[in-house]
Parts: C-alpha cells; structure tokens; sequence
C-alpha cells in the first residue's frame, strides 16, 4: 500500500533538493529566454517593418546549434554536467549584456544577430546538460513527474517572461528588458551553483573520437520509436512557426502593440502550464504512441485557427490550445527518451534531441519569416498548419510501431529497427 501511495505521490520529487535547484534553473533559463526573445523580436520589426529580419533572428539562433550540439552532447557526458549549465549561464549573461549595449547605443541589426548568436551557443551548450542531469539527481520512479515538474517551471516562465518583457517594452524599450535578463542569468547562475551533484556522467575512460561523439545519433537511429518521436517533433514545430511573426500579427493584424504581444507570447506557455500540471498528477497515457500522434495533430489545427484569426481573444485562446498540445507531446517523447538510453549517453542523446527541436525552432522561425516575405503571414502560419496535419498522417502510417506503443518506456521489441 505504501508503495503505491509513494509511486502516486506527485510532490516527493519536490522534496530533493538537487532537483530543486535544478528546477530553479530552468525556470531562470526559461525567463531570460523567452523575454528576451520578445524583446528581440519588438526591437527588429520596429528597426526594420520585415518579416524577413524576423526570420534572420531564427538563422542566427540555429548557426550555433548545428555547429555545437554534437560537442555539447559529447560534454554533457564527459564533464560535469552542474559546470556546464554554469559556463551557459555565464554566456548567456555576456549575450544579454551585448543586447542592452546594441539596443542603447542604437547599433546595426548585426550586432543584435551576433549577440542572438552568442545567446544561441550558450543554450546549445546547455540543453544537453539540463536534460542529462535530472536523471542523475532523480531515481528513475520520479523521473515522469520530474519531466512534468520541470516543464511547469519552464513554462511558468514562459508565461512570467513574455508578458513581463511587453510591459517592460511599453513603458521603457527593449533595452530593460535586456537588462533585466543580465540579472536573471547571474541568478541563474547562482542558483546551478549550489546543485550537490557533481560527477562526470562517463566513467569508463572511452576515448573522446567519432565514434563516442556520434553515439548519440547512433543510438536514436537504431530506436526507431524514438527517431519517430522525435521526427514528430521537429515537423510540427518546423511548420508551426506561428510565434516567429508574433510580433507582425500584434502590431498589423490584431493592433494590441507590446504589451498584447507580451500575452500572445506567453499564450503557449499558458496552455502548456496547465497541461502540465495535470499530467502531474495524472499516471502515465495507457496509449503512450497514439497520444503522441493526436496531439501533433491537435497542435496543427490549433496553429491554423490562430492563422485565420482576427480577434485578439480568440487568437490568445488557439495558441494556449497550442502550448497545451505541444506540452502533451514534449512530456511523452522526452520520458520515453529518458527511460531508453542509457545515463552514460544520456548527454549525447539528448542533444541529438534537443538540436531537433531547437533546429526545428529556428528554422522554423526562418521558414515562417520566408514565407511571411512572400506571402503574408497569415498564408505562412495556415500553410503550416495544413502541412503538419498532412504531415502526421504520413508519419502514423510509416511508424505503426509508434501507433501501437502504449508504454512510454520503450519495450526491447520495439527499440530497434
């Protein structure tokens, strides 16, 4: 009896203090990231009027990702994983200074690119770690509450952060906000600091060659469920990609200004918060793979009311649908990845995981600023949305082993293809 009561007991993994620390920390990385990311925003389109400038914002961002995942993940395995989330940290802080500088002194956009840039590195050199560790500080039962906790936090600040950087916007410039995230970075960096747990993941003296540095993909490829997951992910943020022209559609479209996109922007995270919350304190899905599946697809038609919207309460309302399907999504495929891979490659897989979705991210943004240039935003974001739904079909019909997982810990059988 007791046993069940511990296994449904949502809060014990709260009671770890390393774990508390590191929730501090993603909290700290999702304000300064998602606040500044609007501040960015606001800023280009007011220098520039262009979707196209916001699409750049994205390249920027990916550049440091597709030349440092695999080496961050090869990092997160070898050092100490608390060290690198403070090194990001420390980076990041240089970034956010740069921006307040470029802002201030009223530079060229390119060095807001290149401050962009610098912030992307220090996110890429994170993510591996921050997903690698809470395994370490957690015992494998709380790791799905973990993952849940987690993302309530991340998204608590991505609620807190945009909406505090519109307000911040309006009444005093992107160069505050900016600021702001400086003192948010060094907090975070105070808070990493005191995690406990300090050991290097890898112990068994395997050389630092290719063949250690690719491990990570190595491994997703021959999970096949796995690869399918996270190739679901990637589609449908690739073509979702609303949030790139956030700022066009509150200024053009729904004529809400800074502070309305403050709410635009922390619409996802709305949804995502209280999807979260409920997951839990829910069991995990019974039917891990067809859950997966349906709420990708939710998440396309949601991003295609919000294209068609012009009505700021009914748009607010399809992108917290969005952050609420896209949470269910990023709950199941980062737990089955997770309870699938071993801790000594945990890093390296988990930046093949997050260079998907942070490429997918960027990339996005720059396909939505593209197509944005060409054809409207509003063309941009329903296209999108049509093509992930279209997109889904395809992948439930190539992957059936997806289709059929109940788990969300991947059975041997259905690992490897």
């Amino acid at each position: 009896m007791s046993q069940d009561n511990n296994k449904h007991d949502p809060y014990a993994v709260l009671r770890l203090a390393d774990y508390r620390y590191v929730l501090g920390g993603l909290f700290l990385i999702g304000m300064t990231h998602r606040s500044q990311q609007v501040a960015v925003g606001w800023d280009i389109y007011e220098r520039t009027g262009s979707a196209m400038a916001l699409g750049w914002v994205g390249v920027a961002m990916f550049i440091p990702v597709f030349l440092l995942f695999l080496p961050a993940g090869q990092w997160a395995d070898r050092y100490s994983r608390r060290s690198l989330m403070m090194i990001s940290f420390a980076t990041a802080s240089v970034a956010s200074l740069a921006l307040a500088f470029a802002s201030w002194a009223h530079a060229s956009e390119f060095w807001i690119y290149l401050a962009v840039a610098a912030n992307g590195a220090a996110q890429t050199i994170s993510r591996p770690a921050r997903f690698a560790i809470i395994p370490s500080v957690v015992p494998p039962p709380l790791l799905s509450s973990a993952v849940a906790w987690s993302t309530i936090a991340g998204n608590i600040a991505f609620i807190g952060g945009p909406a505090l950087a519109g307000l911040i916007i309006s009444e005093s410039g992107a160069v505050t906000v900016y600021a702001l995230v400086f003192i948010m970075n060094v907090l975070g960096f105070l808070c990493v600091a005191r995690i406990r747990h300090r050991a290097r993941a890898d112990t068994s003296g395997a050389p630092a060659n290719l063949k250690h540095l690719l491990a990570g993909l190595v491994h997703v490829w021959k999970t096949r469920v796995i690869f399918a997951a996270i190739l679901l992910d990637l589609v449908a943020v690739l073509f979702g990609g609303a949030v790139a022209l956030l700022p066009i559609y509150a200024k053009d479209i729904l004529h809400v200004g800074a502070t309305g996109l403050g709410w635009l922007a922390a619409g996802p995270a709305i949804g995502a918060c209280i999807c979260a919350f409920i997951m839990g304190h829910l069991p995990s899905p019974k039917k891990a793979g067809a859950t997966l599946l349906w709420s990708v697809a939710g998440f396309g038609v949601a991003t295609i009311v919000f294209g068609w919207s012009t009505n700021f309460w009914l748009s607010l309302v399809a992108l917290i649908a969005v952050g609420a399907l896209d949470n269910i999504s990023v709950v199941i495929r980062l737990t089955m990845v997770q309870l699938s891979t071993p801790d000594a490659l945990r890093g390296r897989v988990s930046a093949v995981n997050s260079v998907f979705i942070s490429s997918s991210n960027e990339l996005g943004a720059f396909r939505a600023g593209a197509m944005g240039h060409w054809l409207g935003a509003v063309p941009a974001v329903v296209l999108g949305g049509f093509a992930i739904l279209a997109l889904v079909a395809l992948q439930a019909k190539a992957f059936p082993e997806l289709r059929r997982l109940k788990s969300m810990e991947v059975p041997a059988a259905a690992a490897k293809g």
